[in-house]
């Protein structure tokens, strides 16, 4: 905690953003009514409200990274990605129907879905060793969202936020890759069909198996291991784009395989 933050305050945030997900009623950023609040609070914040849901019998399936393209690093005034989680009840599979209204303000990115066949326990992984830990490798479909009002966030909101995390959707079949090539691989970014974006593996950090290393490192400080069975989500290849009741959402990854979801 910094020294202006007490275990009240992060405990009260952590309230509101658990609120948030049951009212579908946006909290004001965090940023402007913590004096002080740092990274280190805001993973606090995260971390009561992954502790409140796994206590009311959620499981969890597994991580996702966010912030790993250098546009929105920019954007955000941030030089490192960020992390959060998902439950298995927020994994959807290919062809789901999905309702708008369990989100408040989603949108939707294109991204790999790394099935882990080994637990990565860092700190010390190297990217050899996270490539070496990936068994399969799915397409998949981020839908982030905001419990913060006009998605109108800083690095301390989102990660407080759970890194703005809403649901994950993933292909049933494996991508045909080596993961010496994802970096190369290049997905499109449909809604209604029509493609609205493209971008290529390599907008992940540079290599999509950084993340993946990165963040078992991170975790591995804090005696967290990212377990064998657990879905990672490395990062997006494109930016962001809303979606809303009606729309469909496609990540076309060409002849290695696609995912599309619907809003209901």
């Amino acid at each position: 905690m910094s020294q202006t933050t007490t275990a009240a305050d992060l405990q009260t945030a952590a309230d509101e953003l658990i609120n948030a997900y049951a009212t579908k009623v946006p909290v004001a950023p965090l940023r402007d009514r913590i004096q002080g609040m740092t990274g280190q609070d805001a993973y606090a914040i995260q971390e009561l409200q992954l502790q409140h849901f796994l206590a009311e019998g959620r499981v969890l399936a597994g991580r996702k990274v966010g912030l790993t393209s250098l546009a929105i690093q920019q954007q955000l005034g941030v030089d490192s990605p960020d992390f959060g989680f998902f439950f298995k009840d927020m994994v959807h599979l290919d062809g789901a129907s999905i309702p708008a209204g369990g989100f408040l303000q989603p949108k939707v990115e294109p991204e790999f879905g790394f099935a882990l066949k080994e637990t990565l326990q860092g700190p010390g992984i190297t990217r050899e060793q996270a490539a070496a830990a990936i068994g399969a490798i799915y397409p998949a479909i981020e839908i982030i969202d905001s419990r913060i009002a006009n998605w109108d966030i800083k690095l301390v909101d989102t990660v407080a936020d759970n890194a703005s995390c809403g649901a994950i959707a993933v292909g049933t079949t494996p991508l045909d890759v080596s993961v010496d090539q994802l970096a190369a691989v290049e997905c499109s970014l449909l809604i209604n069909g029509e493609v609205r974006e493209r971008g290529l593996g390599e907008a992940v950090m540079g290599d999509p198996v950084a993340p993946l290393a990165w963040l078992a490192n991170v975790l591995g400080e804090q005696g967290v291991a990212l377990e064998a069975g657990q879905l990672i989500l490395p990062g997006s290849f494109t930016k962001a784009l809303p979606v809303i009741a009606g729309e469909s959402a496609t990540a076309d990854f060409g002849p290695l395989g696609s995912l599309t979801i619907s809003f209901i």
